[in-house]
């Protein structure tokens, strides 16, 4: 088992019941190979930290910016809290270090180990939670996470694509983008758009999703790279 105390010491948190914090770092294919163990995997805590993550955030952009809109508030939100963020964050705390994972699931990297480190950042804060309540929860957040705000703003990778897409067509051509449903095929409860986006009359790339607004984000993603804006 790992040793925990020296993360406790790092992050200034002493936890009362120590089970929660080694929880909190349990994936579920730990279980598969220890079927003994008194643990259980770490996605009931995840579920609860993703809302103490979100409520926090949200308490924070609301009171510290009580002149912008509801959704420019909500993209900033989303940088915050997506999971490239929260691998981030994991990473820089080297919570991978503690992570509790089968053998086969140790040797993987890349995008399997992101969402797991990502999912065990808000498990940790669903744990913190348990254990130490709202409070220590908010300093944690406000230390660790929203300190990322600033490089956020000034990035501006909060912006979505169809919003980068609209920014640079108006500055460099002085034309709107203009989307519309090429095709779509399937039931109405699994339905599926392919959207198009015009500049002017210049079809420049299309993009396919589960809902229009699915598809048009797609659509701006793939026209961002065809003019390499």
């Amino acid at each position: 088992m790992k040793d925990f105390l020296i993360l406790e010491k790092k992050l200034a948190i002493n936890f009362i019941d120590k089970d929660l914090l080694t929880q909190a770092f349990i994936h579920r294919s730990y279980l598969n190979e220890n079927p003994d163990s008194k643990f259980h995997h770490n996605e009931r805590m995840e579920f609860l930290g993703d809302a103490v993550l979100e409520l926090v955030v949200t308490e924070y952009l609301y009171q510290e910016y009580p002149d912008k809109p509801e959704g420019e508030l909500t993209n900033w939100r989303a940088a915050l809290v997506n999971t490239k963020m929260l691998t981030q964050i994991s990473q820089e705390l080297k919570f991978n270090d503690f992570l509790l994972l089968s053998r086969g699931e140790a040797k993987e990297t890349g995008k399997a180990r992101q969402y797991i480190l990502a999912n065990t950042m808000e498990a940790f804060i669903g744990a913190a939670y348990l254990d130490q309540g709202y409070e220590t929860c908010r300093a944690f957040i406000r230390k660790h996470i929203i300190k990322e705000l600033p490089n956020i703003l000034a990035s501006g990778i909060y912006k979505d694509n169809k919003s980068k897409f609209q920014e640079k067509a108006q500055e460099v051509v002085g034309v709107t983008p203009v989307y519309k449903i090429q095709k779509s095929y399937g039931p109405d409860h699994a339905k599926h758009f392919i959207t198009a986006v015009f500049l002017g009359k210049e079809l420049i790339a299309e993009g396919e999703g589960s809902s229009k607004q699915e598809a048009e984000e797609e659509a701006a993603k793939r026209a961002l790279e065809a003019k390499k804006w």
